[in-house]
């Protein structure tokens, strides 16, 4: 079998990275790996709101690094990063030595705040703490203002999710591959 590039989603919370994920590491027979259960593993802490809570965005940020670089040292999965590690501090250099090494191929599922705003307000948020102290549906459009550009430079490929069903955005996902 020729060496496939793992498969990095990207995006806001609500974006569907983990669903998606699932589903497309299911379709493309290849192992599924949530970066935030492997962060929240490595800090031993059962929820994304407890890691937060004991060890601040600073240290959370620097264990979602480790854990990024200790996923990508592996390829062929399909990996469904946090919607803040792009933002961590050396998240966006490991990702991009990735790319230029192709280990990684990074897809981000870019939704308008208000479709984020339809599916979190759908969730349960108490695991997961806001970004900015407002409440975490009321920090959408901030939150999206500030990362789009990220998402967007470090993006092989944007799959716009607005108004757009899983099962399509599954089969657009499945036939970049």
């Amino acid at each position: 079998m020729e060496r496939f590039p793992s498969v990095l989603l990207i995006g806001l919370r609500g974006s569907g990275k983990t669903t998606l994920g699932r589903e497309l590491a299911q379709r493309l027979h290849r192992p599924f790996i949530d970066l935030d259960d492997e962060t929240k593993a490595q800090l031993h802490c059962s929820t994304i709101g407890q890691a937060w809570e004991k060890y601040g965005e600073s240290g959370f940020r620097q264990a979602e690094v480790r854990a990024l670089k200790r996923v990508l040292s592996k390829t062929g999965q399909v990996v469904a990063l946090g919607g803040g590690t792009p933002t961590a501090p050396g998240a966006r250099e490991v990702i991009e030595q990735a790319q230029l090494a192709k280990t990684a191929y990074v897809i981000y599922l870019r939704a308008g705040a208000h479709t984020l705003r339809e599916r979190l307000g759908k969730c349960d948020l108490t695991d997961r703490p806001s970004l900015t102290g407002t409440d975490t549906i009321a920090e959408i459009d901030l939150i999206l203002a500030r990362r789009d550009g990220l998402y967007r430079s470090l993006a092989d490929e944007v799959i716009d999710v607005d108004g757009v069903d899983m099962r399509t955005t599954l089969r657009e996902l499945v036939s970049l591959f």
